[in-house]
C-alpha cells in the first residue's frame, strides 16, 4: 500500500471544496476593474485602457518543517518568491514589487536574516523590487522555532500581451521546461515518505533544493515567440492537473518523462504510488508547460536560454481534462 497525500494530511478534495464555497462570496467584492480573480494562476485588475495589474500570493508550504530541521534557512525564502511569481507570469506579466510576510512565537534575528537572503535572492532573479513586509511574532502561536512565510507579488502587462489561453487550438502542442525538483509543493507527503522509510541526511538536502524561477526565461522567450505561445501553466500544487487552467474548453495529453531528477525518482519510489496519484501530486520534473503551435522554434530558443526542454503532450477537443499515457488524471 502506497502513501498518499491524504495519508500525509492534505485533502485536496476538500481544499477543491473550499474554493468552491467561497468563490460566490469572493466574487461579490468585484468591481468592473477586476479581469480575472479566484481560480487562475494570477488575478488581473484593470489598471487603465492598456494594461492590467497582475497579482499572485502563496507560501512555502511543510517545506519549511524541512530546512528547520535541516538548519538550512538561505533558499527558502527562494522558494516562497518563485511560488509567487512564477504563477505572475503564466498571463506574460512583467514582475514589479513583492511584500512578504514572516510569522513566529519568538523572533530569531539569525534564522528571520537567512530567511530575508533568500528573499532578496529571489526577488533580484525575479528583477522585482522589494518593498515592504510584516514580522510578526506570536508567543504561544507556533511551536519554539517554528515559523511561517507569505508573499505576494505585483506585475504588470498590456492588454495586447496578456497570455490568457484564449487562442488556444486542438493540435497545438505542449513544451515542458525541467524543475529543479519538487519546488515547493507536495512536502507534506514528501516529508512522510522520508520519516516513514528512515531516509539518509544526503536525500532530505536533495530536497530541500530552492524553486527554480522562471522569470528571466518566460520574459525573454516572450521578446521573440509571443505569437507562438498560446498559454503557459506554473506546475505547482496539484501537479499535472494544472495544466487544464491554460483553457478548460480542450483536453490534453501529456506522457511520461523519465529523465527526472534522480532524488525525485527515489522519492516517487519509495512512496508506492501509482503514475497518475504521483502525477496528481508532484511536478514529476515539469516545472513549466507552454502550449504552442510551433514546438520545435519554442524548444530551441529555451535551450538557448539554458533550460532543458521537452515535448510532453498535445491539446485536442474537450473539457478540461487530462490524460497521462491515454489514461485520465
Amino acid at each position: 500500500m502506497g502513501i498518499s497525500y491524504k495519508d500525509s494530511g492534505v485533502d485536496i478534495e476538500k481544499g477543491d471544496l473550499f474554493v468552491e464555497r467561497i468563490t460566490k462570496m469572493v466574487r461579490s467584492t468585484y468591481n468592473q476593474q477586476v479581469v480575472s480573480g479566484i481560480g487562475g494562476f494570477c488575478a488581473l485588475y484593470a489598471l487603465d485602457p492598456d494594461r492590467y495589474l497582475a497579482s499572485s500570493t502563496d507560501g512555502v508550504g511543510t517545506k519549511i518543517k524541512l530546512a528547520i530541521e535541516l538548519g538550512i534557512h538561505e533558499t527558502i525564502g527562494i522558494d516562497l518568491v518563485a511560488m509567487c511569481v512564477n504563477d505572475l507570469i503564466c498571463s506574460g506579466a512583467r514582475p514589479l514589487f513583492f511584500l512578504d510576510y514572516f510569522a513566529s512565537t519568538k523572533l530569531d534575528l539569525e534564522v528571520s536574516s537567512s530567511v530575508l537572503q533568500g528573499i532578496v535572492e529571489g526577488c533580484l532573479q525575479s528583477q522585482m523590487a522589494l518593498i515592504g513586509g510584516e514580522t510578526a511574532e506570536m508567543p504561544g502561536m507556533y511551536q519554539t522555532g517554528d515559523y511561517d512565510l507569505a508573499g505576494f507579488s505585483v506585475g504588470e502587462v498590456k492588454k495586447s500581451d496578456l497570455i490568457d489561453g484564449l487562442s488556444l487550438s486542438a493540435g497545438d502542442s505542449l513544451v515542458a521546461i525541467a524543475s529543479s525538483g519538487f519546488h515547493s509543493n507536495g512536502f507534506s507527503l514528501v516529508r512522510k515518505i522520508l520519516e516513514t522509510k528512515n531516509t539518509n541526511q544526503s536525500l532530505k538536502l536533495d530536497c530541500l533544493v530552492p524553486t527554480k524561477i522562471y522569470v528571466k526565461t518566460i520574459l525573454k522567450l516572450l521578446e521573440t515567440c509571443r505569437g507562438k505561445i498560446k498559454g503557459i501553466a506554473n506546475i505547482t500544487g496539484s501537479g499535472f492537473l494544472n495544466i487544464p487552467r491554460i483553457n478548460a474548453d480542450f483536453d490534453y495529453h501529456v506522457k511520461k518523462l523519465n529523465n527526472i531528477p534522480f532524488f525525485m525518482k527515489n522519492i516517487c519510489e519509495l512512496s508506492g504510488l501509482d503514475d497518475l496519484e504521483l502525477h496528481r501530486t508532484f511536478n514529476m520534473g515539469v516545472g513549466m508547460v507552454v502550449a504552442t503551435n510551433e514546438p520545435e522554434i519554442i524548444i530551441k530558443k529555451l535551450e538557448e536560454l539554458g533550460e532543458q526542454a521537452f515535448l510532453i503532450g498535445n491539446v485536442t477537443k474537450g473539457n478540461g481534462k487530462i490524460f497521462l499515457n491515454d489514461e485520465e488524471l
